[in-house]
């Protein structure tokens, strides 16, 4: 009797225990559900903003519902197609010579960082960590770039000055170090050298790691426009974010000239065309994470919780 009576309330308990544990899933779903909604609103504001008339937004508003269509805002966005493809193509090539050195750079040196053979490497990470605090200065930067390294109109203005960051050195250095020793020790004993080790074993094993920096520095090649201000007066290297932000900067001092000189011009829907130029410039690369996503989240996580 006393053997079934314990059965039946482990049974109950068994039961409440699980019960209790779909309630929190089910919780857990909706509230991640919830913050997911939250996250992709704005982004469908916008999307629903580029499509509607500018009269419509002065007057009520970015609305919730797409209540009048016009697509005007992108006819003037890609009135010059030639040119948008152009700095489309630009911003390809950048983006992808760039992230894939500066991946490669910031993989070997968080690897020749995070090996406990290596003498200096404190030495060399106070000297990477002093870089994110003081700098020269833009004047001198700037000097340096293009009296002495010649970097004016040339694609290597786009391209250099992002190609290091400590972050995904710091991200690559954790990451390594969950590498074990035995897999380097067990390669040199058969002879391999340090460039065999990194190209045929420690490359391999850190695909989530390169993914993740890849992400990194794929966005901040695509978002980067300062740069190309800077450096770049030919029309033809233009790259996409800084098109396109001309282009606004232009059509804001068309109506702020019209307004002040009293002429007629027609109407030009600067706020439609703000929306629209995001969806250009960021649609692409919002379509490339889901690809990395897997990746991103296991190495990110990694390089955070190494220390």
């Amino acid at each position: 009797m006393i053997i079934s009576n314990h059965f039946k309330l482990h049974s109950r308990g068994k039961h409440i225990r699980q019960h209790g544990s779909a309630s929190v899933s089910i919780i857990s779903y909706l509230f991640i559900g919830l913050f997911a909604l939250l996250c992709v609103f704005p982004f469908y504001l916008i999307i629903i903003a580029s499509l509607t008339p500018e009269s419509s937004l002065i007057r009520d508003g970015y609305p919730i519902l797409l209540k009048s269509f016009d697509l005007q805002s992108y006819a003037l966005c890609l009135k010059n197609p030639t040119s948008v493809l152009l700095a489309y193509a630009n911003t390809i090539t950048v983006t992808a010579c760039g992230t894939i050195i500066a991946v490669f750079i910031a993989a070997m040196t968080g690897y020749v960082l995070s090996r406990m053979d290596f003498p200096y490497r404190n030495k060399f990470s106070f000297f990477f960590f002093f870089t994110t605090l003081f700098n020269g200065g833009l004047v001198p930067w700037y000097i340096l770039c293009v009296r002495y390294l010649g970097m004016k109109n040339s694609y290597t203005a786009l391209v250099l000055p992002l190609l290091f960051s400590v972050w995904n050195m710091i991200i690559a250095k954790s990451f390594m170090k969950g590498i074990p020793d035995a897999i380097t020790e067990s390669a040199k004993i058969d002879g391999a050298n340090d460039m065999t080790i990194f190209i045929r074993l420690i490359i391999p094993l850190s695909m989530p790691l390169l993914a993740t920096l890849s992400l990194f520095s794929a966005l901040t090649y695509w978002n980067d426009w300062y740069n190309c201000m800077i450096f770049i007066t030919n029309e033809r290297m233009f790259t996409l974010q800084y098109y396109l932000q001309r282009m606004l900067g232009s059509a804001q001092a068309m109506r702020l000239v019209a307004e002040k000189s009293g002429i007629a011009l027609p109407s030009v829907p600067l706020e439609g065309m703000k929306m629209a130029m995001t969806i250009i410039a960021t649609g692409p690369i919002v379509l490339l994470y889901p690809f990395v996503q897997r990746y991103f989240v296991k190495g990110l996580t990694i390089g955070a919780v190494k220390g």
